[in-house]
């Protein structure tokens, strides 16, 4: 048998932070490192899915000089690509529709374009509200290699544009990606990325986007795959990378329309590839934690946030988080007694601040309170005292943080987590206050083990070890402990799993071994709480689906 003839390439993912609507520092950044894989010696270089006007633009996707500026930035970054093929998302137009595209740049000039055929319109998707699907499916040259360039979902489907481009005799796809980032969902890109390079005797280059946008998390982690299936090389996750490999792609006889020559010089040392170890799952929603609390800080123009420490584990947990995002110089922690808080949850607050190095300021509210009684007594006439009392004082805590907020024009970060949001154990205008929720989709049970994977991490105490072993408790009233109101967490998540993230009813619910009662009781109260998660701040997606962007139910909803 002859062998078959192959062509050594030199490719590069750069796997870049943009931000949504920067284009001029978008278009600055993609050709800084066009530069780099230049100086890499790469022959071909790919860049994220929209990564001339950050992902998701949403509805600047409706602003028609939006639309232009976007395209003059791809041709400002088109004169920059010399002798490198580059690879860039961007928005192209025609006429009156619009279409999710990547540029193929080289010489100067946008020498191709390809419009993303499956348009993603479930989940944190709403491409179809903008974007009209492409309907072709080129192959471009490469010296003797024959690629397809497509887009992020299109990979997902394995007779897909992929599929079409191997036909035409591409031997390389590259795929260009913003794959927002939840717990299992690296495993779920190499498994499909896998099958498509077998089905289709391919490699695949996927770059992916990386940085925090809002709600949303994208985590890197691109990948190099062979023709059989196997990792070549992974990316970084939850930081900013160059990936560079040589591929011995085979060689094509035929040379399609739009072909590029190669770049004309010595190559460069062969570059070291990694093959990245799994993350555990602790390490991997920590580092999308801080990423998307610091880019939602940095890229929002603060410079520094406020919380409250109550000495519990939610708030330690934040606190935690928020230092490695941005500093512990530029983490300010409230603490915010009553006469219901106890000595030991006051002392906890300060030897965690002093742990992570904040600055710590105590203001007591016991006071303001009494006061707040004081005037309503006459209203509150007859009345027994009941959670009215305890929301007051919530709602003073709240009001304190965004008055430092405001005076010093610091980020509010509040610390509830999403087993106390799915059930509506939180106060509006009180716990829930602030600009971002940090751990807003964290399950309780999952809040201890990161507090866990913090210490260890660090070698050393930095959550005070009581805070992990004492009740959880609002402090509100004499006694209080969250199980007064809600089943034990390690019940309570397992059910909040199979209604919330699932969608399984009650007699599903059932189904899977969980008590009728305690299913009903759970159901009852993430339905009457809808009103109080429309009215939350925005946080950090982590789940496969999280309150807001994933799910969306009415307020107003007679259905059970």
């Amino acid at each position: 048998m002859t062998a078959k003839k192959t062509e050594t390439i030199r490719i590069a993912l750069a796997q870049i932070n943009p931000t949504v609507g920067d284009l001029k520092g978008n278009a600055e950044k993609i050709i800084a490192w066009m530069g780099k894989a230049r100086s890499a010696g790469a022959d071909l270089v790919s860049f994220p899915e929209m990564a001339v006007t950050g992902y998701p633009p949403e509805d600047l996707l409706f602003k028609a000089r939006f639309i232009d500026d976007n395209l003059a930035a791809v041709k400002e970054i088109a004169r920059a690509s010399a002798d490198t093929v580059a690879v860039v998302g961007f928005v192209d137009k025609e006429k009156d529709r619009i279409y999710n595209a990547a540029a193929v740049l080289s010489g100067g000039k946008v020498r191709g374009v390809y419009r993303k055929a499956f348009l993603p319109n479930y989940g944190v998707f709403d491409e179809m509200r903008y974007f009209a699907s492409g309907e072709k499916f080129p192959v471009f040259g490469l010296g003797r290699t024959v690629f397809g360039v497509n887009i992020c979902e299109d990979i997902w489907h394995l007779d897909g544009p992929a599929g079409i481009q191997a036909y035409r005799g591409a031997r390389l796809i590259v795929n260009i990606n913003a794959s927002p980032y939840h717990m299992g969902k690296g495993e779920m890109r190499q498994g499909i990325l896998k099958k498509q390079a077998r089905r289709h005797g391919v490699f695949i280059s996927y770059a992916n986007l990386v940085g925090g946008q809002d709600e949303l998390v994208f985590d890197g982690q691109s990948l190099i795959i062979d023709d059989k299936g196997r990792v070549v090389a992974s990316g970084k996750a939850f930081e900013e990378d160059l990936l560079v490999a040589d591929m011995a792609v085979p060689a094509s006889a035929k040379r399609p329309a739009a072909a590029f020559s190669g770049r004309q010089q010595e190559k460069l040392p062969r570059p070291r590839l990694d093959v990245r170890s799994p993350m555990t799952l602790e390490e991997e929603v920590y580092g999308a934690l801080v990423l998307g609390l610091k880019d939602y800080v940095v890229k929002n123009g603060f410079k520094k946030i406020v919380l409250g420490l109550s000495g519990g584990i939610d708030s330690s947990l934040v606190a935690a988080i928020g230092c490695d995002a941005i500093g512990s110089q530029n983490v300010l922690g409230v603490l915010m007694p009553s006469a219901y808080t106890s000595p030991e949850s006051g002392e906890d607050a300060r030897v965690l601040a002093q742990q992570l190095g904040i600055k710590a300021f105590e203001v007591p509210i016991q006071g303001i309170l009494e006061s707040y009684l004081d005037k309503l007594k006459d209203v509150f006439a007859g009345a027994r005292p009941d959670t009215t009392e305890e929301n007051l004082q919530a709602r003073i805590r709240g009001n304190i943080l965004m008055a430092i907020s405001n005076k010093w024009g610091v980020l509010a970060v509040n610390t509830g987590n999403k087993s106390e949001v799915s059930c509506g154990y939180c106060t509006l205008y009180g716990d829930m206050a602030g600009g971002f929720g940090a751990i807003k989709d964290v399950p309780k049970t999952l809040v201890y083990r990161l507090a866990a994977y913090k210490n260890k991490a660090a070698g050393r105490v930095v959550i005070p070890e009581r805070v992990f072993t004492k009740a959880p408790t609002a402090e509100l009233r004499p006694n209080q402990k969250d199980a007064d109101t809600l089943p034990p967490y390690d019940v309570l998540d397992p059910v909040l799993k199979f209604y919330v993230e699932e969608d399984k009813g009650i007699r599903e619910i059932v189904a899977a071994g969980i008590d009728e009662k305690l299913a009903a009781s759970v159901v009852r109260m993430v339905d009457f709480n809808e009103y109080k998660r429309r009215q939350s701040a925005p946080g950090i997606k982590i789940t496969p689906r999280a309150f807001g962007r994933d799910r969306r139910m009415p307020i107003t909803n007679k259905y059970r």
